[in-house]
């Protein structure tokens, strides 16, 4: 059944200091996309990256959620820490407290968290650390949503605490035949036309190719593609259009119409 309305979301201030993520091309994405998911401090991001990726997501009329990762500015939040369920949750806390200031001085709300890279995979996996995550969730405000791939851990402790979840299908990332991600250490180039191609199959039919051939049915309710994956700005720039030309609208989660 063909979708009416998406939300587009990618991973923001994901700079450090004078050091650039990816293409750096922050302010020409934003504008371009409905979600963003702003680094937290611990795997990227500082006081001042967050302070204007804030402000450039309030220019640009977009949604903003926290991105809180490992602490693991070095390994940019890709490498497991070893720590236990009451510091991990406590390290996301920290995180998301310091987007709520920087959000508070805008004048804005926050709509998500997006748990980053091995702390989401982690999490994905781990109904004790989800379950853990989003009461504290929960208890900083009870209407924030979380985002994470359909089937996860991660998505049926949302369930259970009545938490809204939003089920995400990675644009720029290939998929197994059992549904789930194949990550790779090293992004190559992609094909803006072809990543365009795949999102509008998604949000036309609900299906996706996979690396082995097969064609699988795939639900999802926001569509991410990262802003370091390199050429980002022009996948986005193509799938925005594609969308756009199928007369599909692009919209943030908290600005769909209730069911």
């Amino acid at each position: 059944m063909q979708k009416h309305e998406i939300d587009l979301n990618s991973d923001m201030g994901e700079s450090f200091g004078p050091w650039q993520i990816g293409d750096g091309a922050d302010q020409h994405i934003m504008p371009l996309i409905s979600s963003a998911n702003i680094a937290t401090g611990f795997h990227a991001g500082d006081p001042a990256t967050m302070a204007s990726s804030v402000g450039l997501a309030k220019a640009s009329g977009v949604a903003v959620g926290a991105h809180p990762g490992y602490r693991d500015l070095v390994g940019f939040g890709r490498r497991t820490i070893q720590a236990s369920v009451q510091e991990l949750v406590q390290d996301t806390v920290y995180q998301i407290g310091a987007l709520q200031a920087f959000l508070q001085l805008e004048g804005m709300s926050m709509q998500h968290v997006k748990p980053h890279g091995a702390l989401y995979m982690a999490m994905a996996s781990d109904e004790a650390l989800s379950l853990a995550f989003l009461q504290a969730v929960q208890r900083l405000s009870p209407q924030l949503a979380v985002y994470c791939m359909a089937g996860s851990a991660t998505h049926l402790a949302a369930n259970q605490l009545g938490v809204r979840a939003i089920r995400e299908f990675f644009a720029d990332r290939d998929y197994a035949a059992s549904g789930s991600i194949v990550f790779t250490r090293k992004m190559g180039r992609l094909s803006p036309e072809a990543v365009a191609d795949k999102v509008l199959l998604a949000c036309r039919d609900g299906l996706v190719d996979t690396v082995d051939g097969q064609r699988i049915p795939i639900e999802f309710d926001s569509v991410c593609i990262h802003s370091d994956t390199p050429g980002a700005l022009e996948l986005t720039r193509a799938t925005r259009s594609r969308l756009q030309e199928a007369g599909i609208t692009i919209r943030a989660p908290h600005r769909h119409h209730a069911a």
